[in-house]
Parts: C-alpha cells; sequence; structure tokens
C-alpha cells in the first residue's frame, strides 16, 4: 500500500463484548456516596513514594491535596505480583489518556482488568490548543539512568527510585517496577510524533479513582517534577522543588448491597501452549 494512501479508520482498535462496562453499576459505585466507608487514608509527601495494599471491591482515590502534582502509578495483582499493569495493552484496549469507564488491564498470560476508573475530576479536560490530554500511558516514569546520561549528575528521587523504594517492604525490587499511568500528568504527541508534557492542570482537590477487579498491590510516586511547569532537562532546566506537592490517597470500602454479585474478572480461555507439542525421547 502507497503510504500516502488513505485507509480507513476505526473508532477503535477493539471492539467487542469483551471491552463492554457495565456503566450503570460503576456509576452507583462513583455516586453513591453513602455506600463508602473510609478505610484508610495518607499523603505521599514530596519526591517519594508509597506502596499500599487495595482489597477487591473497594476503591482507592488519589486526589491533589495542595495543588497541581503528577503522580506515577504502578499495580499488581497483590497475591501473585507476577501479574502487573500493562501499559501497551491498556493503551490498545482504552485509550492513551484514559478516564472515567476505562479499565487498566494486566499482562500476559493473565490479560484481565485489575482496576477500572470510576471518578475523574479531570475527564472533560479534553484535548487542548497543543493536543494534550491528561493521565496518560504513553510515558514511562523518569529514572536515574536517563539523568545520568542526559545530564552527568546522580539524583536518587526519580519516580522510577521512588517505586523501588517503595516496594521493597512487599519483597518487589527494582525488576518489579513497570511502566506507569501518569496520573493528572498533561501529555500528547507533536508534529513530529514526539512527546511532550505540559503543566499538570489540576487544582487542590481535583481526584482519580478506581474500583480494585482484583486484591492490588499499589504504588505511587509523587513526582521529582511537581506540576512539571519548570523544565528539568534542557535550556532552562532547574531544580523545581518549588512546584512540589504531596498526593493524597483515600481507600474506600464498598457496600455489598452496591456490589451485588459482583466477582472478580477471571483469566482468559486461552488454552496455552502456543502451539507447541510435546514430543517423547525415543
Amino acid at each position: 500500500m502507497n503510504q500516502n494512501s488513505q485507509a480507513p479508520l476505526t473508532d477503535a482498535a477493539y471492539k467487542g463484548p469483551a471491552l463492554e462496562v457495565n456503566r450503570e453499576f460503576y456509576g452507583n459505585i462513583a455516586n453513591r456516596l453513602e455506600s463508602r466507608t473510609l478505610v484508610d487514608s495518607f499523603d505521599i509527601p514530596i519526591r517519594s513514594g508509597k506502596a499500599w495494599k487495595v482489597p477487591a471491591g473497594h476503591v482507592c482515590r488519589i486526589l491533589t491535596v495542595d495543588g497541581p502534582q503528577v503522580g506515577d502509578l504502578n499495580l499488581w495483582n497483590y497475591d501473585n505480583p507476577r501479574e502487573r499493569f500493562w501499559a501497551a495493552r491498556t493503551r490498545q484496549l482504552q485509550a492513551a489518556h484514559v478516564t472515567t469507564f476505562d479499565r487498566l488491564w494486566s499482562n500476559l498470560p493473565f490479560l484481565r482488568p485489575l482496576a477500572t476508573i470510576t471518578a475523574d475530576t479531570l475527564e472533560n479536560y479534553g484535548v487542548d490548543d497543543d493536543g494534550g490530554r491528561v493521565h496518560d500511558t504513553l510515558g514511562t516514569r523518569c529514572d536515574p539512568y536517563v539523568n545520568r546520561m542526559l545530564t552527568g549528575d546522580d539524583f536518587d528521587y526519580h519516580c522510577h527510585s521512588n517505586l523501588t523504594r517503595a516496594v521493597l517492604p512487599f519483597g518487589l525490587t527494582e525488576f518489579d517496577v513497570h511502566d506507569v499511568l501518569n496520573v493528572f500528568q498533561c501529555t500528547g504527541l507533536n508534529d513530529k510524533d514526539q512527546y511532550f508534557m505540559k503543566s499538570c492542570p489540576a487544582k487542590v482537590g481535583d481526584y482519580f479513582e478506581f474500583f480494585a477487579e482484583q486484591d492490588l498491590l499499589v504504588a505511587l510516586s509523587t513526582c521529582p517534577g511537581g506540576d512539571l511547569s519548570v523544565p528539568m532537562w534542557g535550556e532552562g532546566a532547574h531544580d523545581p522543588v518549588e512546584v512540589c506537592r504531596p498526593i493524597g490517597i483515600e481507600i474506600h470500602k464498598i457496600d455489598t448491597g452496591v456490589l451485588g454479585d459482583w466477582s472478580s474478572p477471571g483469566l482468559p480461555q486461552y488454552a496455552g501452549n502456543h502451539g507447541l507439542r510435546a514430543t517423547g525421547w525415543s
């Protein structure tokens, strides 16, 4: 096919019943606040990370408590951390920027929803004049290796390092930290197909919350870039600590009357083996 020919576009890369979401069910979780019980809450200080359990059937709310701030989110199945959030497949099945009723999918061979987004106060941000949108799966976490490569300096509080320290008490390591959901981050692709970041549009009290479809280990880093209004690399770069703020976390138990007959999504029905056949020894 000629690279300039016009191929027909579809509304989504994938469709089908497996991707349909019961909006009434998740809408009730978001809107019937009287059916919730707050079971835990805490703030994650600037330039740090924390990991915590969110039981299946609970809601985790991430909120800006002191102004705009970007957070880098990782998810694992609490009982089997080999199952973890898969940013690339979520990007294909849902969108590059996620919001209410989108699901956060796990890696192979598990491939099931780890969480479903139930509320997002920035869902109406839409697309700005630069093509920016919020809550992206396009970029990954900042890390000390790239920082050393670009600047020649060591800095131990990038999101990768924050997440690494956060999961150590749960028996995980740097090898378990994976590509993130950038909560509250405004990003896009420019006309050269290059990734860009903009200042975080969140205000005090904005929140992003998700319903745990499995027992989850959740980890979040408060990005050392803060609200991303100050460049960390290149022209005009300097330490943006003055625009770094904490992020608040709330965990809510949902009443069984709202959950009804809900149950955690099961594993895919693929038989496995990838076409391989066992052979006997002669």
